[in-house]
């Protein structure tokens, strides 16, 4: 039975599906460990078997230090620093791993691998620090620390996911004692991409739903603001025919079939658009297409073997460089530039929304000066816009020689990966700006509805907040509409289907 194919669309279904295959599914695992036996029997050196590793790899150890080599492995590459991978991305890191193990390419040994599966099932996750790899010979601080504890090293979380607790009383806790590190295990474990390719497919995943509720807030702010329909035609994207284009035009047109508003001021005059309203198709269009290309690469690169060396069926042990990490560094540095750029627009329209146009109260409060209205979001808005232009800046055109040269190009695409998370986390804020000030907008509208779609948004989101003519904290509303727009609640009720 084949290993299931993993995807960002289905991502949490498809690795727990995964754990389970391999689970009871060990035939390629003890297959390639074989070969490994086999090697070790031949009396030849084979990197990472029974020779140092990196600038180390001339250096023969002998059969009875194998075991040590493979600890000291794991020992001396556990240097990671910083705050922890968040445990829902360590989780995907631990799939990741045995999904690559378990694809029988790796030689590590059949209690190495199912000690990693009790983990999964037992839902025990380490403690991984953030910061530490350079992308190429993989992930390999990271690592080092997600597979400490089947030494009886490092930390785990505790239930709440938010303590640390000492590897030993854990593994009391379990019945579990550590494991002794065969031939090759340690750089088996430490050989890989799971920390990039967590964080890519975690946030790719995300981004999914993320793009929908881009267009909503846009819709939201085009409703508000009285913006025209005629940019959004289905004949002028046909003509330029990028996908992103066509989908977030029909989008919108879906959203805003039935429309009072637009209906009101169908004949005005008024002859074009700002852009962040009228190019809402080729700016949103631009970063889906990014995006739709970042998850490609990191869809590859999940289902795929980035151990070194491989151990392949006809007993051949090949060292190359699948760990290198520069697919997944070029694609998460423009996956963070794709999702700038909707909060980069997004904040446009949000500052458009607060001028007073077309009879809205400027600052979408009636008695300003007393009150600020919704200045200071666009602020936090206008922030988080400015620090991810510093985050874009690619990781993945740096390099800095390690292993005294011996790696003398590496893809920091670790890095690439970190910061994303943090660009994710400041447009998913100024999504939630967005639509709060929309909303908030559309209500001066009234009595004339809005598309369908808008009017449904509109009213889930007036489920959990209310209208304001006075000063108050915003972020308790802005927390309640992250927490909407974290599932599909206002996608489903506005009728966008992914």
């Amino acid at each position: 039975m084949n290993a299931p194919h993993i995807t960002i669309r289905n991502l949490h279904a498809d690795l727990a599906a995964s754990a389970a295959h391999f689970a009871t599914n060990t035939t390629a695992v003890e297959r390639s460990r074989a070969r490994v036996e086999a090697a070790l029997a031949d009396g030849q050196p084979h990197y990472g078997v029974n020779t140092g590793f990196g600038a180390l790899a001339n250096k023969r150890v002998p059969d009875d230090q194998l075991s040590t080599l493979q600890r000291n492995l794991l020992l001396s590459h556990a240097v990671g620093v910083g705050e922890p991978v968040p445990p829902e991305i360590t989780r995907l890191m631990l799939r990741l791993k045995i999904h690559a193990l378990g694809l029988g390419y790796s030689g590590v040994s059949l209690p190495v691998f199912r000690r990693l599966i009790a983990f999964d099932h037992l839902n025990l996750l380490p403690v991984v620090p953030s910061r530490g790899s350079v992308g190429a010979s993989g992930d390999l601080a990271p690592l080092a620390h997600l597979c400490l504890p089947l030494i009886g090293l490092g930390e785990f979380w505790d239930d709440d996911r938010k303590g640390h607790v000492p590897t030993p009383d854990v593994l009391h806790a379990h019945e579990l004692s550590p494991i002794d590190l065969g031939a090759k295990d340690g750089l088996a474990l430490i050989n890989g991409t799971q920390l990039m390719a967590a964080y890519g497919a975690w946030i790719l995943e995300r981004c999914v739903r993320l793009v929908d509720h881009f267009d909503l807030a846009a819709a939201m702010s085009l409703e508000a603001l009285q913006g025209s329909i005629k940019p959004f035609d289905a004949r002028i994207h046909a003509i330029r025919p990028h996908p992103g284009h066509g989908a977030v035009a029909a989008n919108v047109r879906l959203l805003l079939q039935e429309s009072e508003i637009l209906e009101s001021h169908r004949n005005c005059g008024k002859v074009q658009d700002p852009y962040c309203l009228r190019c809402v198709p080729q700016v949103h269009g631009a970063s889906r297409d990014a995006l739709a290309y970042a998850s490609t690469v990191v869809e590859t690169e999940i289902n795929g073997v980035t151990d070194n060396p491989l151990v392949f069926t006809n007993g051949d042990i090949v060292s190359g460089g699948n760990f290198h990490g520069q697919p997944l560094a070029l694609a998460l540095d423009f996956a963070a530039i794709a999702l700038a750029e909707f909060a980069s627009i997004s904040e446009r329209r949000i500052y458009l929304l607060l001028e007073g146009h077309d009879g809205l109260p400027k600052l979408l409060m009636r008695e300003t000066g007393l009150n600020s209205g919704f200045m200071i979001p666009q602020y936090t808005a206008a922030a988080l816009v400015s620090e991810n232009k510093v985050l874009c800046h690619p990781a993945s055109v740096d390099s800095i020689p390690t292993s005294l040269g011996q790696e003398d190009h590496v893809s920091m695409g670790s890095v690439s990966a970190v910061k994303l998370l943090t660009v994710l986390k400041n447009v998913e804020t100024v999504l939630a700006i967005e639509m709060l000030t929309a909303a908030q907008a559309l209500d001066y509208r009234l009595p004339l509805r809005p598309g369908r779609g808008v009017e449904s948004a509109h009213r889930c989101i007036r489920d959990v907040t209310q209208h304001r003519e006075t000063d108050y904290l915003f972020q308790d509303d802005l927390r309640r509409i992250a927490e909407l727009t974290e599932g599909r609640i206002l996608l489903d009720a506005a009728g966008l289907s992914s």
